[in-house]
């Protein structure tokens, strides 16, 4: 996705969150799979960031939501996604907050690839501190599962899986 003029606009942003990309992450007509190669692309800190907070902001703003939990209760998939996939960005040590937010999303769009793949990556990155080989089951628990709607594109999927597949020989 990064000859999208979405995308090279988030590569812009020194990784923080703008209303243009707001704008888009919010709006229903477009794909997820790009949705999520915009937070992607302002990508994670060491020190931690803030963008899910901004984003969050906005939506209160915009009357999305009242609250994180009505968020949370009510939000639909799309936003969801998209606030699990910034928290974990922000708090990358850290995604016991994101992790809610993509079950939640992935209970409202149990077919589609993007959905799993991203909630799969979540808690992979949670798995991190105690099994490696569950970081590589869930993410190809995922590749396996032909039933899901696959959309996101085949460069994305072998992008994600190059670097999952360095954890395969950690299972027996």
């Amino acid at each position: 996705y990064q000859t999208e003029d979405i995308i090279i606009k988030a590569s812009q942003t020194d990784g923080v969150l703008k209303t243009e990309l707001m704008k888009y992450l919010i709006n229903k007509r477009k794909p997820i799979a790009i949705k999520m190669a915009i937070i992607n692309e302002l990508s994670w800190d060491f020190d931690g960031k803030s963008n899910a907070t901004t984003f969050l902001n906005y939506l209160k703003k915009k009357k999305k939501c009242k609250s994180e939990q009505d968020l949370l209760e009510n939000g639909n998939a799309d936003i969801l996604l998209c606030m699990a996939y910034l928290k974990a960005m922000d708090n990358y040590f850290n995604v016991d907050e994101s992790i809610p937010f993509a079950d939640a999303a992935l209970e409202k769009e149990p077919n589609s690839y993007t959905f799993n793949i991203i909630t799969a990556l979540i808690k992979a990155q949670k798995a991190f501190d105690t099994d490696w080989c569950e970081v590589f089951k869930l993410t190809d628990n995922v590749r396996k599962n032909k039933q899901l709607d696959k959309d996101m594109n085949d460069d994305a999927i072998t992008i994600i899986f190059e670097y999952m597949d360095l954890y395969e020989d950690s299972c027996e």
